[in-house]
């Protein structure tokens, strides 16, 4: 009988995508005779977000299957009921919390009824919203976001109908790039318009976003960089073009993909604590100010592991990883979520792209000293059939040598080399230590010193002063200074006349034959030499030193890291 009395919490959960199911599922799991109750005001419950894209793209065919199970159950009411024993009431939006008598208010969103629900715990899953910029004519038609699944279903609809044609996407953030993979055909023109001077700013450093950007433009992508959109215009109530500060761009589609705010209405009407970055403040066991009302997902801060300082990073693995702490906590536990380190992954028009930790511009603001390298590789043996390049960027603080973070691009495999660094970061790891690591190797899977190491293995001859670099940028504002010096270019002739730098202090002396040809290459000035991924350059600069030459360095990543046109 005292048990009976212990059990039967009441566990309210306000928000059904991600956060909220992931919460109520694990809860049930620990606590068979809790009453759960997830209100949510949309339409669909515990949806894949994040499959939308691939919906518009048409690799997935069917709708439904973004909120189905894998075994293809639909998550609907009746599934959280029957499976989780858990009440889900679509269409009600919570509208004010009593935290005195723990009761919250909601309201039919159809009906305008309000109803008083009662909890012991109380979990805020209540996500993000999409940022409005200050636009003028945003309420035209053909004007599109992709923050909901509803958003998605439209934008399919006009694609279906033939309806689109010349496409602007506003933002090249995560939602952004996912938006132009899903859209991009040969029969459209995609342009997009990013406020800052690269893609996926915050995200990538900008010499990285601006090497995404080559390899996206070289497929048919266009990018407006640095310019703010002003307003659309249209006829008939249809958008035609999208005017900026810089021009104008036609347009029978526009997507906004701004970014988002945290959605903290509610919280903040309650009196809970809002944190610096804006979002709702909650402490280690996911508790806000209120220790029995709980939240997480896209509407709380986060810590970052490696600076301590709050962080906004609407992200649906932290939710779902966070709804399993909650789900420990509202059951009696005191489950810990520590922090994040920003690790995130894309795959955009056949470019794979990873990131974890601080780049190098986030390092340097925050007064790091630090050391950075990129290298361009294969992800697998070069003979390997499969194999596909890849570029990483390192960045290390110079004084402890800890990983601070690392990017990665390109068309073979990313994300499992980031996730490895990941790790090593969240648990103190040194330069040293990633690169003692003992990790698999078959020609299918990787090379005999896995990419990741060979970046570290670059980054730790670069500190030693074995590797003296130039970064390409550093390169170009060299030639752009009239500087005098030689490009040496150890490239093969035919792979030179391929592709190279146009520029009469440019010279083409293969690898193979510079030992015998050293008095062709001029002692009196700084010799850079250049290659097609780094390696032969490197080793074209320890020949030329140990022949004695003063002023030599290399140029990474060769011309695979070179973000600048040529002359063909």
């Amino acid at each position: 009988m005292g048990e009976q009395l212990l059990s039967g919490k009441k566990i309210l959960i306000i928000g059904g995508v991600a956060a909220g199911p992931k919460t109520a599922a694990r809860a049930r799991r620990l606590d068979p005779e809790a009453q759960i109750t997830i209100l949510e005001k949309g339409r669909h419950i515990s949806y894949a977000g994040c499959g939308m894209p691939f919906y518009l793209s048409g690799q997935i065919h069917d709708f439904d299957h973004l909120y189905s199970t894998a075994y293809g159950v639909k998550r609907d009411p009746a599934f959280f009921k029957a499976e989780r024993g858990v009440d889900v009431l679509l269409g009600m939006e919570a509208i004010s919390i009593d935290r005195a008598n723990k009761k919250v208010v909601a309201r039919n969103v159809e009906t305008g009824e309000e109803t008083v629900f009662e909890y012991d715990k109380l979990v805020l899953g209540t996500g993000s919203y999409p940022i409005t910029p200050p636009i003028e004519n945003l309420d035209l038609k053909g004007v599109y976001r992709l923050n909901h699944l509803t958003d998605a279903q439209v934008i399919k609809q006009a694609m279906d109908a033939g309806e689109v044609n010349d496409v602007v996407i506003i933002g090249t953030g995560f939602i952004g790039m996912e938006a132009l993979d899903a859209v991009f055909s040969p029969m459209r023109t995609v342009t997009v318009v990013e406020f800052k001077e690269t893609l996926l700013p915050g995200i990538l450093d900008p010499d990285m976003g601006k090497l995404l950007y080559k390899q996206l433009y070289e497929q048919g992508i266009e990018g407006r960089f640095g310019e703010k959109v002003l307003r659309l215009e249209g006829e008939d109530g249809k958008v035609t073009r999208v005017i900026t500060d810089k021009g104008a761009i036609d347009a029978d589609a526009v997507i906004l993909a701004v970014g988002v705010r945290p959605n903290v209405k509610l919280a903040q009407e309650a009196g809970l604590t809002i944190g610096e970055t804006g979002a709702i403040s909650v402490n280690e066991y996911m508790q806000t100010s209120d220790p029995d009302i709980y939240a997480l997902g896209d509407c709380v801060e986060n810590t970052h592991l490696i600076t301590g300082k709050k962080v906004f990073a609407p992200m649906a693995t932290y939710a779902n990883r966070q709804g399993r702490v909650v789900g420990d906590n509202v059951t009696g536990g005191k489950s810990t979520f520590k922090g994040i380190l920003g690790t995130g992954v894309l795959h955009c028009m056949n470019m794979n792209v990873a990131r974890t930790g601080l780049g190098e511009v986030q390092a340097k603001a925050l007064g790091y000293d630090v050391e950075t390298v990129r290298v361009s590789t294969f992800d697998m043996t070069h003979y390997h059939p499969n194999s596909k390049k890849v570029l990483f960027k390192m960045i290390v603080d110079k004084n402890t040598r800890k990983i601070l973070g690392i990017q990665g691009i390109g068309q073979g495999e990313v994300a499992k080399r980031i996730d490895v660094v990941a790790t090593m970061i969240n648990y103190g790891g040194t330069l040293d230590d990633l690169l003692e690591l003992d990790l698999g190797y078959a020609p299918p899977f990787s090379t005999p010193i896995d990419p990741m190491v060979h970046t570290g293995n670059t980054l730790k001859n670069k500190l030693a002063g074995v590797a003296k670099t130039y970064s390409p940028e550093e390169v170009q504002a060299k030639l752009e200074r009239g500087e005098d010096f030689l490009l040496l270019d150890v490239r093969t002739p035919q792979q030179f006349n391929m592709r190279h730098i146009e520029d009469d202090r440019v010279q083409q002396l293969t690898l193979g034959e510079l030992r015998d040809k050293l008095d062709q290459v001029p002692r009196d000035k700084e010799i850079v030499t250049v290659c097609v991924m780094g390696s032969r350059a490197y080793e074209a600069a320890r020949i030329l030193e140990g022949a004695g030459f003063k002023d030599v360095k290399f140029m990474e990543a060769g011309m695979e890291g070179w973000p600048f046109d040529m002359d063909e």
